[in-house]
């Protein structure tokens, strides 16, 4: 018989997050992760007691294709953080975990600097969980860690091509690490994404990559010139780096510190991280509503035979949402 993990009481979790003992810290987002409705309770209780402690961090968002460096460019960027008096979080992001499993225990491991330093904590993703759920974690994660006195919070999105709207919509700052290279290369990274960057960073600009990634710096900035800009006060920034060795990461970090001041200075970080509680709001209430209609029994029973009609084209989307939702109780309403 499987023992029942002991919890520990509210004001234990608040005093030891607050006092950063890593034993209680790391037992107080295993208390978040817990899918068990009394500890999902618990964790919101602490959670409020601990909301006037987080905010002081900056939060910045990585993405990258594969083979970019994303680990070794964090590892590297996390050791320079630290070595400069910073407590460095680093939250990893796998929508496909859900799916497959994932493989960011993987990362954590190629971080290997990083994740023996008394100053960093990386967290993985737990598998199992629904991209809604990968995202709350997170964010829930990113508030302990800030309680806990972590001033930099860096988010990296894993899953390939998922993930980096999530990610984007709870940091400060999104970074779109990019492969030194020119044409089919530099298509790997999708416009959208271009869309979502404050900032591009070619890395791997060492040894033999050195030049190539210049190359491949020209025609990101010529492909930033006809991407929608992210918001009127903040030109992209792009540059070359090497997680490797290091170059360019003093220059990266700079471009971050002058966005966060200029954003704090115009009020845009305080409304941005406004608006990001609230469309947090609404995905949990969207999420909650989804698991309560599908839970629903009338709706259970029906839902495999509608969904085979649409399949089947024997009836439209539009008319086989009525009848679910007929089924749930909510009453047709014009659209």
């Amino acid at each position: 018989m499987k023992r029942r993990r002991a919890r520990l009481s509210l004001d234990e979790y608040e005093r030891g997050v607050l006092a950063a003992d890593r034993s209680v810290f790391a037992q107080a987002i295993t208390l978040i992760e817990s899918r068990e409705e009394e500890d999902g309770k618990l964790a919101q209780e602490l959670l409020g007691r601990l909301l006037p402690k987080t905010g002081k961090a900056t939060r910045v968002g990585i993405t990258g294709v594969p083979g970019v460096g994303k680990s070794t460019f964090v590892d590297a960027m996390g050791m320079k953080l630290i070595g400069e008096g910073h407590k460095v979080a680093v939250l990893a992001v796998d929508p496909s975990s859900s799916v497959t499993g994932g493989s960011i225990l993987g990362d954590k491991t190629r971080m290997a600097r990083l994740s023996v330093e008394p100053n960093a904590f990386i967290r993985p993703t737990p598998s199992g969980l629904s991209p809604g759920g990968i995202a709350r974690r997170t964010r829930e994660t990113m508030l302990l860690s800030e309680a806990a006195g972590f001033d930099v919070v860096l988010v990296e999105t894993v899953g390939v091509g998922q993930g980096e709207t999530a990610v984007a919509d709870m940091v400060d700052f999104f970074l779109v690490l990019a492969l030194p290279g020119a044409g089919d290369e530099l298509q790997g990274i999708k416009k959208g994404i271009l869309e979502l960057a404050d900032a591009v960073a070619v890395n791997k600009a060492d040894g033999d990559g050195a030049a190539r990634a210049r190359v491949a710096l020209g025609d990101l900035r010529s492909a930033l010139r006809y991407s929608h800009r992210k918001r009127p006060s903040w030109e992209v920034r792009t540059l070359t780096i090497s997680g490797a060795t290091g170059a360019g990461l003093d220059d990266l970090w700079k471009i971050v510190e002058e966005h966060h001041t200029a954003m704090e200075a115009s009020g845009e970080l305080a409304t941005l991280r406004a608006e990001q509680q609230r469309s947090w709001m609404w995905s949990l209430i969207t999420e909650r509503l989804e698991r309560a209609f599908r839970a629903n029994p009338e709706v259970a029973t029906r839902l495999p035979q509608v969904e085979d009609d649409v399949f089947s084209g024997r009836t439209t989307p539009t008319k086989a949402a009525d009848e679910l939702l007929a089924s749930f109780g909510m009453a047709r309403t014009s659209d």
